[in-house]
């Protein structure tokens, strides 16, 4: 019997010490705060594969954890598509969605809602020192009438891509060489001189030489060229059409009405790919979309090797190159929810995680200390070749080139778009003249003259 007694009053204090257990876990469950949810949508890959949505992953396991953030991402698209739905929401249009926590943004759109206001001034949660150590150039670019309201966490920049395979049987015969490649000058001579020699391969068949080059963005390049000569490109709201925009358009204009740049509509990667051109100009970004295989019009594939440089220059001209590359905007909410917000942005561009995040989506990081510590050794332990000749070109490309930074014109967007495709449809329409004419090349000149002038009539 007092065995048994023994056993039941053992079983007891157990029991007895289960429930506090229990009632000390609900306690403790009942003062705990609800972690606070951040919704994001992002450009930083697909909604299954996204370098963006790993980091996020690891956010959420272990400082969010500790700390009661949960990012969730709502939206991985481009960022046109964030654009309209971010002005869409903002301007609460029927059917809109609800705007997001953190959403990526150019300067374009911040300028086009109804009122900027909404956003976070991140001078209210990041310290002088905490802001001093983004690259200034990159910070510039997300201030908005006195308001840090974008950060940087990923920027890009235009860099040049070569089918090294195809330019070097060209090379082979020609003599040209890749410094010729350093000066737009350069480019265009080597371009005329490569759809001449491609022409000459087919005897029997007039004028089929192919374009040597295709830049993805016309307005940069004239915009960026135009200011290294020192020369303002836009005039107000519109463009200026200065002596110096003449100089870019004279050497790009002849190259395209000879026939050697590619004036299609669609991306360079696609004119690579297909080997309809093999030098281009893009953002650094798109190393996500240029293969390593040529298919041919004849289905005939060929592996390629592709390597990255900076961008050319004028000769005369200063380094400069386009910035790109959006930043991430906060929607103001509650103090709570702003300052979560804040902190999951610090510790994406904390310098180490900013490389690891970066190397994996193909931009550039934002903090010197993560260009001049952690890159140089990511870029050592890259697999891809692609890669590695894409970082090469950006750390030489930060050390000796300025960013250019574009004005925060309210017209932006639409000159930018319009422009664009006024200057293909325009050169498409005069070398399809020159072809129907059959006029010589001394025409060119005159034709690039002729196209300029209709161009600057629709700006007039």
């Amino acid at each position: 019997m007092r065995k048994k007694r023994k056993i039941c009053i053992s079983m007891a204090w157990l029991m007895a010490l289960a429930w506090m257990l229990v009632l000390t876990a609900c306690g403790t469950n009942r003062g705990q705060k609800e972690p606070v949810t951040l919704t994001i949508w992002h450009v930083y890959g697909g909604q299954t594969d996204s370098p963006l949505n790993d980091m996020i992953d690891e956010f959420n396991q272990t400082i969010g954890k500790e700390e009661g953030i949960y990012v969730q991402v709502a939206s991985v698209t481009n960022t046109n598509t964030i654009h309209e739905d971010v002005l869409a929401a903002a301007n609460q249009d029927p059917g809109a969605a609800k705007l997001p926590d953190l959403f990526v943004s150019y300067p374009k759109t911040v300028l086009a809602m109804p009122d900027e206001n909404i956003l976070v001034d991140y001078r209210d949660y990041f310290s002088e020192e905490e802001l001093e150590m983004y690259l200034p150039e990159f910070l510039e670019e997300g201030n908005i009438n006195g308001k840090q309201m974008i950060l940087p966490v990923a920027k890009s920049t235009e860099i040049m891509y070569i089918n090294k395979t195809a330019f070097d049987r060209f090379a082979e015969e020609t003599g040209s060489g890749l410094e010729e490649l350093n000066t737009w000058e350069g480019v265009y001579e080597t371009a005329e001189k490569y759809t001449a020699w491609t022409d000459a391969q087919t005897p029997d068949v007039p004028n089929d030489g192919k374009p040597f080059f295709v830049h993805d963005y016309h307005f940069n390049y004239f915009q960026v060229g135009t200011e290294s000569l020192g020369e303002d490109f836009f005039d107000g709201n519109t463009i200026a059409f200065g002596e110096k925009f003449e100089q870019a358009w004279e050497a790009y204009a002849n190259a395209a009405l000879h026939g050697a740049v590619w004036l299609e509509n669609g991306y360079a990667t696609e004119a690579l790919r297909t080997g309809d051109a093999i030098v281009s100009v893009a953002s650094s970004a798109s190393i996500l979309y240029y293969s390593d295989v040529v298919t041919y019009p004849d289905n005939n594939s060929e592996q390629i090797e592709i390597i990255a440089r900076p961008c050319p220059v004028f000769r005369d001209g200063e380094k400069f190159v386009m910035q790109r590359g959006a930043g991430i905007c906060t929607v103001k909410s509650t103090q709570e929810k702003e300052k979560a917000a804040c902190k999951f942005l610090k510790w994406l561009t904390e310098p180490e995680k900013n490389v690891e995040f970066v190397t994996q989506a193909g931009y550039m990081p934002v903090t010197q200390e993560a260009f001049d510590t952690y890159l140089p050794e990511a870029v050592e332990n890259l697999e891809d070749p692609k890669y590695k000749e894409l970082y090469q070109a950006f750390q030489e490309t930060q050390r000796e080139y300025e960013f250019y930074t574009p004005p925060q014109l309210t017209t932006y967007l639409e000159l930018e778009m319009d422009f664009e495709e006024n200057v293909r449809l325009l050169l498409r329409a005069g070398r399809n003249s020159l072809l129907a004419q059959g006029m010589k090349e001394i025409d060119l000149v005159g034709k690039s003259c002729e196209v300029l002038e209709q161009l600057k009539k629709r700006y007039g």
